[in-house]
């Protein structure tokens, strides 16, 4: 049997509802018609004739029946998808809405990976302000595969942070703004005993390592650089990618030494008891940048946002040039 794609269109656009989509989510979630129904305070059966009504519009099963609950078909994972997002653009438009009701011009959902320096996001939303443009913001901060993946399905509007090499990046775009070299530091004073002398690896490997979470771009650079000088690679003391975290622990712990994308460094060092050892490193890290949807038109929020990085993206520290 023939796919009619504007046979299927006419019966979406004619009959297709939100409660449909999210009735929908919910059988995803849930697993089961049974719970879902429960979930959403209707019959099983109820939910099951909507559902056997929305199979009919697509055309096919969007669910794969078994024992052991419901699964989406190859059909129904590309609906699902949709409906995410769908769900989520409505969700956005009542926040637009509300923004606008509290006389603003919009909101944005804005995810923000780690290592990025703090004057990125300020520095950007203070420019794309002017003209008039008084946007509200929800920040979200969390691993870069997961703020992607809610960039992919329309949970976030735009991503701020460093490339990812991550596979997950289907129907994204990346603009980079800037590179940055990684920066050694250190306690001040373990700093002040280690800059007296040749920087020795081994004596280095033996100190207490504070490194970004395992399989990521920084810790694998962290551990070539022992691997490259025929040494073990150090058990770290703590794994964090949470910069004031990783200062206050370098501030309080004389053994203590990391490497870190220089805009951090910087920051951190002008707290007290933390400096910046002067060596530069061969590599450079990955660059500074956001991440869009490369599907649809961007609202005008989006690019008055992204206009905005690629605007402040000059104002960057001069300071990186001194050790690079």
């Amino acid at each position: 049997m023939g796919f009619d794609a504007g046979d299927v269109a006419h019966k979406l656009s004619n009959r297709l509802k939100m409660r449909h989509l999210a009735l929908l989510l919910q059988i995803r979630r849930h697993g089961s018609l049974t719970r879902a129904a429960e979930h959403m305070a209707i019959s099983q059966p109820a939910l099951t004739n909507t559902l056997n009504d929305l199979e009919g519009m697509f055309g096919a099963p969007l669910f794969e029946r078994s024992a052991r609950g419901m699964a989406p078909t190859l059909l129904g994972r590309v609906v699902l998808d949709h409906a995410q997002a769908m769900v989520q653009d409505l969700d956005h438009l009542v926040r637009d809405m509300d923004a606008v009701a509290g006389g603003h011009t919009a909101h944005l959902h804005i995810g923000v990976t780690p290592f990025v320096p703090s004057r990125v996001l300020p520095a950007a939303l203070q420019q794309a302000a002017r003209d008039g443009r008084r946007l509200t913001v929800t920040v979200q901060g969390g691993p870069g595969e997961l703020l992607l993946s809610q960039l992919q399905d329309h949970t976030l509007d735009i991503v701020v942070g460093l490339a990812s090499p991550t596979p997950s990046q289907e129907g994204l775009n990346f603009y980079a703004l800037y590179s940055q070299p990684p920066r050694l530091i250190a306690n001040r004073r373990l700093a002040a005993r280690l800059t007296r002398q040749r920087l020795d690896w081994r004596r280095l490997a033996g100190l207490d390592w504070i490194m970004s979470p395992s399989a990521t771009y920084l810790r694998e650079q962290v551990a070539s650089l022992f691997v490259e000088a025929g040494l073990p690679v150090p058990r770290p003391v703590m794994e964090s990618d949470a910069a004031r975290l990783i200062g206050e622990m370098l501030a309080a712990n004389e053994r203590a030494v990391a490497i870190l994308p220089a805009d951090i460094a910087e920051e951190l060092v002008r707290g007290p008891g933390v400096t910046i050892i002067p060596y530069s490193f061969a590599w450079s890290l990955p660059p500074i940048g956001f991440f869009t949807r490369n599907t649809g038109t961007p609202r005008m929020a989006e690019q008055w946002f992204a206009d905005a990085l690629r605007t402040v993206k000059s104002a960057r520290p001069a300071e990186h040039a001194a050790l690079s």
